[in-house]
């Protein structure tokens, strides 16, 4: 048995579903554990290209079981939507796809709350997915969240909604937004629940079960660890828990059982929504980023901010999730670059003791203020994409992802030069 977590070591966006589906092979249960349909992972293989927010990115792996755990929380038009676009695709889902019952269900006035808290931030806003995630959470911590199991039951659900849209209401009410009726909330969810609701059942017996025998299990982390809510640059971060630990509680696994831990990351950096960015560019080289990389938001369509790599941030996330190894993704897209810079940590304005600066030392507002101590590097200038021998790379490649090992502290196991699932020069 080994247990492998996939997590994200930026905000998002690292291409953690291609690594999910690529190591997915051998494993016989592959499990989210955090987040919601505001994660967004893209995977491509032989299939097709698939956008998916709420499944598995292991679900294209015909011998394994997905489990969505009771860390997610369920948008039900969502999961619908995705059901029928991998059984379109001829992935047999009966017998394998697993939606715990303990998860929360995103319920319509999540996203109207959020709404309202957003328009009240005004320039302070966070720049969310609009999703309703935090306010979905905030239900589930408050005792007032809407779970799987309550929607197996008409008369406890009726009683729930009852209570929440009598406290949700006048919210509505004092900014200028319609209430919502009971009835047809109440009849659109049951109806939504009765399409999904042979794929709820609690998938912890069957975890327990991979544990004790000789079967691998796959965890895939959603957002990224600078999004975690304890951790990363809140309030600019998500609802939920992003680290590998995560899967503690968001699964139901003990801490010890996960033996590896594959960190993700791009090979420069990238942000959606509001919040600090240190290494974020708005010159030629930025738009350059963004436009080979393609970097457009999955969920949001939102394009990217995108900036230099940034070594203090990952050896930060890379200590507090453990990681054993990483994957670096999207080499390719820093082809044309003549010049390459990574940062190694920061200096403050009036800070006369002339030492770099840490993430840990502050929180988002000091983020803001600080500006990160470059480190130049020579482009390779040579198309790398498809690649998949390490010695097949321009050696200012192989030596810009030396200089990133030595920085973060951890080895650099997998590295990605296309899309497709084969595109991974394996070290």
């Amino acid at each position: 048995m080994s247990v492998t977590a996939v997590v994200g070591m930026q905000w998002g966006d690292e291409a953690k579903g291609k690594f999910v589906d690529y190591l997915g092979s051998s494993a016989r249960i592959i499990a989210r554990y955090n987040g919601g349909d505001n994660a967004g992972h893209t995977v491509i293989n032989p299939l097709g290209t698939f956008k998916l927010r709420l499944m598995p990115s292991g679900i294209f792996n015909p011998g394994a079981t997905c489990v969505i755990g009771p860390g997610v929380v369920i948008n039900l038009a969502t999961i619908l939507d995705e059901i029928r676009l991998v059984q379109q695709a001829g992935v047999e889902l009966e017998t394998r796809l697993w939606l715990s019952p303990r998860c929360h269900v995103v319920m319509p006035y999540h996203p109207m709350v959020e709404s309202i808290y957003e328009t009240a931030k005004g320039q302070s806003r966070t720049g969310t997915t609009g999703r309703g995630m935090g306010p979905v959470y905030a239900d589930k911590v408050s005792y007032n969240g809407i779970r799987l199991f309550d929607l197996a039951d008409e008369t406890v659900l009726a009683e729930k909604l009852r209570v929440q849209l009598a406290i949700k209401n006048p919210l509505f009410k004092a900014f200028g937004l319609p209430p919502l009726e009971l009835q047809p909330v109440l009849q659109e969810k049951l109806a939504q629940y009765a399409q999904i609701a042979a794929y709820v059942r609690d998938p912890f017996g069957r975890i327990q079960e991979a544990l004790t025998g000789d079967e691998d299990i796959l965890l895939e982390g959603a957002q990224g660890s600078l999004l975690d809510n304890d951790w990363g640059t809140y309030p600019f971060s998500t609802a939920s828990t992003t680290l590998a630990g995560g899967a503690s509680a968001g699964l139901g696994i003990a801490p010890h059982t996960i033996q590896r831990v594959v960190g993700v990351a791009k090979a420069y950096t990238s942000r959606v929504g509001a919040g600090p960015m240190p290494s974020e560019l708005f010159d030629e080289d930025g738009e350059t980023l963004r436009r080979e990389g393609q970097e457009y938001g999955t969920v949001t369509g939102r394009p990217r901010r995108c900036g230099w790599f940034d070594a203090d941030l990952l050896r930060f996330t890379a200590q507090i999730n453990g990681a054993t190894e990483l994957a670096l993704t999207k080499l390719d897209v820093l082809d044309s670059l003549a010049t390459i810079k990574i940062g190694a940590g920061y200096r403050m304005e009036g800070d006369e003791t002339g030492s770099l600066r840490h993430y840990r030392e502050g929180d988002a507002l000091w983020l803001g203020d600080a500006r990160p101590e470059y480190l130049e590097m020579p482009g390779w200038q040579q198309p790398t994409r498809g690649l998949r021998d390490f010695n097949a790379l321009p050696a200012a490649a192989r030596a810009y992802i030396s200089r990133i090992e030595e920085l973060v502290g951890v080895s650099i196991s997998m590295v990605a030069t296309g899309p497709d699932r084969e595109d991974v020069i394996r070290r």
